[in-house]
């Protein structure tokens, strides 16, 4: 991405997309009862109250009635049915890992299976995105967890901590390059979660072989543990290799999450909240999602930064669009072409 004289100017950027995720799926719901939803309608009202508050992105897992998160379809079909008429205006987004959270003390933390995440490209009603992740990594989110973070909560057991600190995330290239197509197929858009520089240099080489030509909206998920950590030299260089047609969400974990959204607005870029990454205001201090939401917002309007609506939103993240070829989409997304048959050289945007 370009910064020019006047990139930091709010009247020359986009309105700001603010990604709500509010369900928490590694927390039990005793660990903040008063922000963890577990009935559906509990669920759908934490929808509601995200979108009042200004969030025109819904970051979506299922509970059980019993705290647990949910593995099955029928749940998601259910949540999406009534959000649909509950909020119509969001963009709901369903997490690709569908439910990471252990059944019991001393299992472990894993994603599901590669089939079983197939499944999202057929819930019924679809989804506008479902996240998607690229190559099989880390993902130890208790890694930059403090002891106060952590203070009063499930994780302070060590047989849970243990299951989080060796999370894997499997993306192997098959897998991905099988679940663009079904994704593509139903008429979903992907959003690319990324964990560092590595895994963007992969999804531009599936853009130039024509393996995916859409959109790119991508999250940089700055949590550590395998995955980039918060740091602004990272964070801007980053950045730096994104294209400049591409929609670029900063997301990070507990108490980083306000100062890494806070550059990102002022840098006309989008931002990420909720309980899913953040449980407190301050030390000892916890803050509900919606509280999370107002705040950016109030951020947002001191730096004089317009919040997008739903519609805005959707034209932003291009919800719907598809593109026929590599050399569309590498010229949509600002990238330079793919060399042709004997030229020499550095290749050059059109």
């Amino acid at each position: 991405m370009h910064f020019l004289d006047d990139s930091l100017w709010p009247e020359t950027q986009e309105k700001l997309v603010i990604t709500a995720a509010p369900y928490g799926p590694e927390w039990e719901p005793g660990d903040f009862p008063e922000d963890i939803p577990v009935t559906m309608d509990q669920q759908v009202q934490a929808a509601v109250d995200c979108y009042n508050a200004g969030a025109t992105v819904l970051h979506i897992h299922v509970r059980e009635l019993n705290g647990k998160g949910s593995k099955r379809m029928s749940m998601f079909n259910e949540l999406l049915g009534r959000l649909r008429d509950a909020v119509p205006d969001m963009i709901l987004q369903i997490g690709g890992s569908i439910s990471f959270t252990p059944e019991n003390d001393g299992e472990a933390a894993k994603w599901l299976e590669d089939e079983a995440r197939h499944l999202l490209t057929t819930l019924d009603p679809a989804p506008d995105q479902v996240t998607i992740a690229i190559n099989t990594s880390q993902m130890n989110i208790v890694e930059l967890m403090t002891a106060d973070d952590i203070a009063g909560t499930s994780f302070e057991r060590p047989a849970l901590h243990e299951a989080f600190r060796n999370m894997v995330v499997p993306a192997e290239p098959a897998w991905v390059e099988e679940h663009l197509k079904r994704l593509r197929a139903a008429g979903i858009q992907p959003h690319f979660q990324l964990a560092h520089s590595a895994q963007l240099e992969t999804v531009e080489r599936l853009v130039r072989r024509g393996v995916y030509t859409g959109p790119l909206n991508i999250s940089w998920v700055a949590i550590g543990g395998g995955f980039d950590g918060p740091n602004p030299y990272t964070m801007m260089e980053f950045i730096r290799r994104v294209p400049d047609g591409a929609s670029l969400t900063l997301e990070s974990i507990m108490r980083a999450v306000l100062p890494i959204n806070t550059m990102g607005i002022a840098m006309g870029l989008h931002t990420r909240c909720g309980n899913e990454d953040n449980l407190w205001y301050g030390l000892g201090e916890k803050m509900t999602s919606v509280h999370q939401v107002e705040q950016l917002v109030r951020i947002a309007g001191e730096l004089g930064r317009k919040v997008a609506d739903g519609k805005e939103a959707r034209d932003i993240y291009k919800i719907g669009e598809y593109w026929d070829s590599a050399d569309e989409a590498l010229a949509k997304l600002g990238y330079p072409p793919n060399r042709k048959p004997g030229q020499l050289g550095f290749t050059f945007h059109a």
